[in-house]
Protein backbone atom coordinates (compact mmCIF):
# COMPACT_ATOMS: atom_id res chain seq x y z
CA UNK A 1 0.00 0.00 0.00
CA UNK A 2 2.81 2.52 0.59
CA UNK A 3 4.71 1.44 -2.64
CA UNK A 4 1.21 2.70 -4.04
CA UNK A 5 0.58 5.80 -2.54
CA UNK A 6 4.40 6.79 -3.46
CA UNK A 7 3.97 5.53 -6.99
CA UNK A 8 0.69 7.80 -7.11
CA UNK A 9 1.58 10.80 -5.44
CA UNK A 10 5.14 10.72 -8.07
CA UNK A 11 2.40 10.84 -10.77
CA UNK A 12 0.26 13.52 -9.58
CA UNK A 13 3.68 15.79 -8.83
CA UNK A 14 4.84 15.43 -11.88
CA UNK A 15 1.92 15.47 -14.14
CA UNK A 16 2.26 18.28 -16.37
CA UNK A 17 6.06 19.07 -15.08
CA UNK A 18 8.06 21.98 -16.90
CA UNK A 19 11.32 21.33 -17.73
CA UNK A 20 13.54 20.80 -14.42
CA UNK A 21 15.99 23.40 -13.09
CA UNK A 22 18.39 23.33 -10.61
CA UNK A 23 18.96 24.91 -7.91
CA UNK A 24 20.62 28.28 -7.25
CA UNK A 25 23.58 27.81 -4.50
CA UNK A 26 21.88 30.09 -2.45
CA UNK A 27 18.92 28.34 -1.91
CA UNK A 28 20.54 24.56 -0.93
CA UNK A 29 19.18 22.93 1.97
CA UNK A 30 20.38 19.32 3.69
CA UNK A 31 18.11 17.06 4.46
CA UNK A 32 18.35 17.69 8.50
CA UNK A 33 16.25 20.61 7.66
CA UNK A 34 13.64 18.72 6.47
CA UNK A 35 13.11 16.88 9.78
CA UNK A 36 11.18 16.78 12.92
CA UNK A 37 13.02 18.25 16.32
CA UNK A 38 13.61 14.39 17.21
CA UNK A 39 15.37 13.39 14.74
CA UNK A 40 17.50 16.41 14.89
CA UNK A 41 18.28 15.46 18.17
CA UNK A 42 19.42 12.06 17.27
CA UNK A 43 21.94 13.63 14.71
CA UNK A 44 23.14 15.95 16.45
CA UNK A 45 23.79 14.11 20.40
CA UNK A 46 26.84 11.36 19.54
CA UNK A 47 25.65 9.23 21.94
CA UNK A 48 22.14 8.93 20.65
CA UNK A 49 23.16 8.79 17.37
CA UNK A 50 22.80 5.16 16.18
CA UNK A 51 25.05 5.85 13.01
CA UNK A 52 28.04 5.78 15.82
CA UNK A 53 28.50 2.47 16.25
CA UNK A 54 29.36 2.16 12.66
CA UNK A 55 32.02 4.82 13.45
CA UNK A 56 33.42 3.06 16.35
CA UNK A 57 33.41 -0.10 14.50
CA UNK A 58 35.49 1.61 11.53
CA UNK A 59 38.20 2.58 14.12
CA UNK A 60 38.76 -0.67 15.34
CA UNK A 61 38.77 -1.87 11.80
CA UNK A 62 40.94 1.11 10.64
CA UNK A 63 44.03 -0.05 13.70
CA UNK A 64 43.39 -3.81 12.84
CA UNK A 65 46.78 -5.43 10.40
CA UNK A 66 45.29 -8.20 8.59
CA UNK A 67 46.07 -9.49 4.57
CA UNK A 68 48.75 -11.10 3.33
CA UNK A 69 50.90 -8.01 4.21
CA UNK A 70 49.49 -8.32 7.67
CA UNK A 71 48.92 -4.27 8.22
CA UNK A 72 46.20 -1.77 9.15
CA UNK A 73 45.40 1.06 7.57
CA UNK A 74 46.79 2.96 10.77
CA UNK A 75 50.22 1.83 9.18
CA UNK A 76 50.66 3.92 6.36
CA UNK A 77 47.86 6.67 7.32
CA UNK A 78 48.42 7.06 11.06
CA UNK A 79 46.02 8.85 13.30
CA UNK A 80 43.11 9.12 10.94
CA UNK A 81 42.05 12.37 13.01
CA UNK A 82 45.04 14.07 10.99
CA UNK A 83 45.53 12.20 7.70
CA UNK A 84 42.07 11.20 6.73
CA UNK A 85 40.63 15.09 7.28
CA UNK A 86 39.58 16.79 4.19
CA UNK A 87 39.26 13.09 2.21
CA UNK A 88 35.48 12.50 2.38
CA UNK A 89 34.66 16.03 1.10
CA UNK A 90 36.86 15.66 -1.69
CA UNK A 91 34.86 11.75 -3.06
CA UNK A 92 34.37 10.83 -5.67
CA UNK A 93 37.85 11.27 -6.84
CA UNK A 94 40.09 10.80 -9.92
CA UNK A 95 42.41 7.83 -10.29
CA UNK A 96 44.84 8.31 -12.22
CA UNK A 97 45.71 4.60 -12.51
CA UNK A 98 42.14 3.59 -13.71
CA UNK A 99 41.41 6.66 -15.41
CA UNK A 100 37.92 7.69 -14.33
CA UNK A 101 36.54 8.67 -10.58
CA UNK A 102 36.45 5.85 -7.58
CA UNK A 103 34.01 6.74 -4.63
CA UNK A 104 35.34 6.35 -0.91
CA UNK A 105 34.38 2.80 -0.51
CA UNK A 106 35.94 1.85 -3.94
CA UNK A 107 39.11 3.80 -2.64
CA UNK A 108 38.82 1.75 0.89
CA UNK A 109 38.73 -1.59 -1.40
CA UNK A 110 41.73 -0.69 -3.73
CA UNK A 111 43.86 0.29 -0.37
CA UNK A 112 42.98 -3.38 0.88
CA UNK A 113 43.93 -4.79 -2.65
CA UNK A 114 47.10 -3.25 -3.38
CA UNK A 115 48.47 -2.54 -0.07
CA UNK A 116 47.02 -4.67 2.57
CA UNK A 117 46.78 -7.76 0.00
CA UNK A 118 43.26 -8.31 1.39
CA UNK A 119 39.74 -9.04 -0.71
CA UNK A 120 37.52 -6.40 -0.97
CA UNK A 121 34.72 -5.75 1.22
CA UNK A 122 31.48 -6.41 -0.26
CA UNK A 123 29.38 -3.38 -0.58
CA UNK A 124 26.74 -2.54 1.85
CA UNK A 125 28.88 -5.04 4.54
CA UNK A 126 28.91 -3.67 7.40
CA UNK A 127 33.18 -3.49 7.53
CA UNK A 128 32.63 -1.08 4.53
CA UNK A 129 30.22 0.95 5.97
CA UNK A 130 31.89 1.20 9.08
CA UNK A 131 35.48 1.73 7.58
CA UNK A 132 33.55 4.69 5.39
CA UNK A 133 32.13 6.18 8.07
CA UNK A 134 34.83 6.48 9.92
CA UNK A 135 37.02 7.96 7.30
CA UNK A 136 34.15 10.55 6.20
CA UNK A 137 33.40 11.50 9.92
CA UNK A 138 37.03 12.87 10.36
CA UNK A 139 35.24 15.14 7.83
CA UNK A 140 32.22 16.53 9.38
CA UNK A 141 31.52 19.72 9.57
CA UNK A 142 33.73 20.40 6.52
CA UNK A 143 32.49 22.02 3.47
CA UNK A 144 32.28 19.55 0.63
CA UNK A 145 34.59 20.53 -2.60
CA UNK A 146 34.18 17.53 -4.93
CA UNK A 147 34.88 18.38 -8.48
CA UNK A 148 37.44 20.73 -8.45
CA UNK A 149 39.97 18.68 -10.65
CA UNK A 150 39.45 19.48 -14.06
CA UNK A 151 39.53 14.99 -15.15
CA UNK A 152 36.46 15.11 -12.90
CA UNK A 153 34.21 17.12 -15.75
CA UNK A 154 32.82 14.92 -18.06
CA UNK A 155 32.20 12.48 -15.30
CA UNK A 156 30.40 15.23 -13.60
CA UNK A 157 28.71 16.26 -16.92
CA UNK A 158 27.24 12.68 -17.26
CA UNK A 159 26.05 12.52 -13.66
CA UNK A 160 24.00 14.94 -14.54
CA UNK A 161 23.03 13.69 -17.43
CA UNK A 162 21.35 10.44 -15.40
CA UNK A 163 20.11 13.08 -12.66
CA UNK A 164 17.98 14.74 -15.18
CA UNK A 165 17.08 11.45 -17.29
CA UNK A 166 13.42 10.14 -17.35
CA UNK A 167 13.57 6.25 -16.70
CA UNK A 168 11.36 3.72 -15.66
CA UNK A 169 7.76 3.01 -16.32
CA UNK A 170 7.08 6.21 -13.92
CA UNK A 171 9.34 8.44 -16.78
CA UNK A 172 10.56 10.59 -13.99
CA UNK A 173 13.73 11.92 -13.59
CA UNK A 174 15.60 12.16 -9.88
CA UNK A 175 15.24 16.15 -10.92
CA UNK A 176 11.25 15.99 -10.95
CA UNK A 177 11.49 15.31 -7.22
CA UNK A 178 15.03 16.96 -5.57
CA UNK A 179 15.04 19.91 -7.75
CA UNK A 180 10.99 20.74 -9.17
CA UNK A 181 9.37 19.73 -5.87
CA UNK A 182 11.41 19.88 -2.86
CA UNK A 183 9.28 20.79 0.17
CA UNK A 184 6.26 19.35 -0.74
CA UNK A 185 5.07 15.88 0.70
CA UNK A 186 4.93 12.75 -1.11
CA UNK A 187 2.82 9.90 1.18
CA UNK A 188 3.74 11.73 4.25
CA UNK A 189 7.00 12.58 3.61
CA UNK A 190 9.10 15.46 3.19
CA UNK A 191 10.96 15.81 -0.84
CA UNK A 192 14.01 16.83 0.16
CA UNK A 193 16.89 18.13 -2.69
CA UNK A 194 18.51 14.53 -2.51
CA UNK A 195 21.82 16.75 -0.96
CA UNK A 196 24.32 13.80 0.04
CA UNK A 197 25.95 15.78 3.39
CA UNK A 198 25.46 12.45 5.43
CA UNK A 199 26.57 9.33 3.97
CA UNK A 200 27.14 6.78 4.81
CA UNK A 201 23.75 7.66 6.77
CA UNK A 202 21.60 6.05 8.93
CA UNK A 203 18.30 5.49 8.18
CA UNK A 204 15.28 4.64 10.34
CA UNK A 205 13.39 3.24 7.66
CA UNK A 206 16.57 0.87 7.01
CA UNK A 207 17.38 0.46 10.92
CA UNK A 208 20.59 0.50 9.71
CA UNK A 209 23.92 2.22 7.98
CA UNK A 210 23.87 2.39 4.18
CA UNK A 211 25.34 4.19 1.34
CA UNK A 212 24.69 7.16 -0.91
CA UNK A 213 24.35 3.77 -3.65
CA UNK A 214 22.13 1.99 -1.51
CA UNK A 215 19.84 4.84 -1.52
CA UNK A 216 20.27 5.74 -5.61
CA UNK A 217 19.04 2.34 -6.19
CA UNK A 218 16.03 2.96 -3.61
CA UNK A 219 14.87 5.67 -5.86
CA UNK A 220 15.51 4.09 -9.20
CA UNK A 221 12.98 1.13 -7.71
CA UNK A 222 10.49 3.55 -6.74
CA UNK A 223 10.32 4.74 -10.30
CA UNK A 224 10.35 1.42 -11.94
CA UNK A 225 13.57 1.52 -13.19
CA UNK A 226 16.27 -1.29 -12.92
CA UNK A 227 18.88 -0.40 -10.85
CA UNK A 228 22.54 -0.35 -11.99
CA UNK A 229 24.55 -3.19 -9.65
CA UNK A 230 26.52 -1.45 -6.68
CA UNK A 231 30.04 -0.11 -8.15
CA UNK A 232 28.60 0.64 -11.35
CA UNK A 233 30.16 3.90 -13.26
CA UNK A 234 26.64 5.22 -13.65
CA UNK A 235 26.21 5.33 -9.30
CA UNK A 236 29.62 7.26 -9.26
CA UNK A 237 29.31 9.18 -11.90
CA UNK A 238 25.90 9.90 -10.18
CA UNK A 239 27.72 10.54 -6.28
CA UNK A 240 30.18 12.94 -8.16
CA UNK A 241 26.97 14.80 -9.74
CA UNK A 242 25.31 14.76 -6.38
CA UNK A 243 28.92 15.72 -4.11
CA UNK A 244 30.17 18.65 -6.89
CA UNK A 245 25.65 19.57 -6.28
CA UNK A 246 26.60 20.16 -3.21
CA UNK A 247 29.74 21.63 -3.12
CA UNK A 248 30.76 24.13 -0.10
CA UNK A 249 27.98 22.41 2.31
CA UNK A 250 29.32 21.09 5.59
CA UNK A 251 29.61 17.34 5.94
CA UNK A 252 26.99 15.91 8.45
CA UNK A 253 28.53 11.70 8.27
CA UNK A 254 27.05 9.91 10.09
CA UNK A 255 23.68 11.90 9.51
CA UNK A 256 20.24 10.31 11.04
CA UNK A 257 17.23 10.79 8.37
CA UNK A 258 13.43 8.51 8.69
Amino acid sequence: MRLAGIITGIALLTAGAVLATEIPPAERRSGYSFMTSDTKAMQDDDTSNPGMLWVLDGEALWNRRLGAADKACADCHGDARTSMKRVAVSYPAFDKALGRPVDLEQRINLCRANHQQASPLPYESRDLLALTAFVAQQSRGLPIETGSDPQLAPFVARGRELFMQRQGQLNLGCTNCHDDNWDKHLAGSAITQGQPTGYPIYRLEWQSVGSLQRRLRNCMIGMRAEPYPYGAAEHVNMELYLMWRARGMKLETPAVRP
